[in-house]
């Protein structure tokens, strides 16, 4: 079982998490730019923290064989602080770097004015460097946000093939998939989504445009669970083939379309990197 988390936070984990995930198949991750659980009261803490992204984060994840790529953004909860709005303006110099595969994570936390209002600068952003756009969907009132998040999508003109909408659940899904949006969906110890459920919704919907991650951070969280996402699909009957579009090919064809996802050959005899190849500049 090869797998690719499309949305997990190695800032917050350790190296043994590194090598646990190996163990279990991940071979690439997304890491979204989020808040690290305090707030940050200046704009260079932002630049050290996206600097870390783009280069000490990808070094750690090399040294274990997993390959690291990040997404830019000024997250929803702090796009709140006044503190934090210059932001705006540093994130240009980040969307042109190498290894940042989308605009990530925009949003909502709280449905503000002030959200709305940086979360259509950045969707601006993300049509001008022609890059994916990975969207957070409040933790709270998830169906209302989720509705009013589709809408300003559309508004802002943006394809919706370019779009993955996350943390979603039950309530939430029929919609996004009607959109024409891709669809993310977070497994947790005891919130948001669990490996059972999600096999549940793959019943009913299929594995088109479907993306499992671990979102796995600061908070109870297990980077694991993707690997086990993959055995209760198997257990319920999806074949091999399933999991691997889940788990691992819906993932690349997404973030390929920043013509900057870079795999990597892979070492010959090992059948988790069977058909590997690199993707830089690959749109699918």
């Amino acid at each position: 079982m090869r797998i690719f988390d499309p949305h997990i936070h190695m800032t917050s984990r350790t190296t043994d998490d590194y090598a646990a995930m190996f163990a279990h198949g991940v071979r690439a991750l997304v890491e979204p730019s989020f808040w690290l659980g305090q707030p940050r009261t200046s704009v260079g803490s932002f630049v050290d923290y996206f600097d870390a992204l783009i280069g000490w984060e990808p070094f750690r994840a090399s040294q274990f064989g997993i390959a690291h790529h990040c997404t830019i953004a000024l997250n929803p909860k702090e796009a709140n602080d006044p503190r934090c709005r210059e932001v705006l303006d540093v994130l240009p110099r980040y969307l042109a770097k190498d290894g940042v595969v989308a605009v990530g994570e925009v949003g909502y936390d709280s449905m503000t004015p002030a959200e709305d209002e940086v979360f259509a600068a950045q969707l601006e952003l993300a049509k001008r460097f022609e890059l994916p756009v990975l969207v957070h969907t409040p933790h709270r009132d998830k169906a209302v946000g989720t509705t009013r998040t589709l809408a300003v999508v559309r508004e802002s003109g943006l394809d919706p093939a370019m779009v993955l909408v996350d943390h979603l659940n039950e309530v939430t899904v029929k919609e996004v998939a009607d959109s024409g949006c891709w669809l993310g969906f977070s497994i947790y110890p005891d919130t948001k989504m669990d490996p059972d459920r999600m096999v549940a919704i793959l019943r009913t919907f299929g594995t088109e445009r479907m993306l499992v991650n671990s979102a796995a951070d600061w908070g109870k969280s297990d980077p694991l669970l993707t690997y086990r996402t993959g055995e209760a699909m198997l257990a319920a009957g999806f074949t091999a083939a399933d999991v691997d579009r889940v788990l691992w090919q819906n993932p690349v064809d997404f973030y390929a379309q920043s013509g900057r996802l870079e795999l990597g050959s892979q070492p010959d005899g090992d059948a988790t990197f069977a058909g590997n190849s690199i993707l830089r500049g690959a749109r699918p």
